[in-house]
């Protein structure tokens, strides 16, 4: 009897199982952000919403991690993420982060300089749909970027 309740209970088992085994396998975004950026916040929300595990260090400046990581400063934005040995600088889509992992490129990481309205963290109803256009840019070992992906304005 007490394998006839197993076998029931198998399907059960695997059933719950199965998201633990997907949250197990989501890249973990490590990120440096400012506590009360409420853009910030809602990049972090994109990732999650996008397969992105997120582990989140609210010191308020992210500008020793942003160097640690060595994005040159004339990249730099609002929040800092590492992903994998790669740095994220502002609000880089999970797309073009997601393409990074799978293309694995010699680089030191993506960057969205500035806070382009339309890029996820900065495309709530407070922008009224409105678009700018912006590149993602690939930070090449030597602090000099090539456009990675664009994304027009719309």
């Amino acid at each position: 009897m007490q394998r006839r309740t197993l076998l029931r209970a198998a399907p059960l088992l695997a059933f719950t199982a199965a998201p633990l085994t997907a949250l197990a396998a989501a890249p973990q975004v490590e990120i440096w952000k400012d506590p009360n950026c409420g853009c910030c916040q809602d990049w972090v929300k994109h990732l999650n919403q996008n397969g992105f595990a997120t582990r989140i260090n609210d010191d308020g400046n992210n500008t020793a991690a942003r160097t640690r990581l060595r994005i040159p400063a004339a990249l730099g934005s609002c929040h800092t993420g590492l992903v994998a040995g790669y740095a994220l600088e502002g609000h880089v889509p999970a797309r073009e982060i997601q393409r990074l992992l799978k293309e694995k490129p010699q680089a030191i990481g993506l960057a969205v300089p500035g806070m382009p309205i339309g890029s996820p963290g900065m495309d709530g109803p407070a922008y009224g749909g409105q678009r700018d256009a912006y590149d993602v840019l690939l930070v090449l070992a030597d602090g000099s970027t090539r456009v990675y992906q664009r994304y027009a304005r719309g």
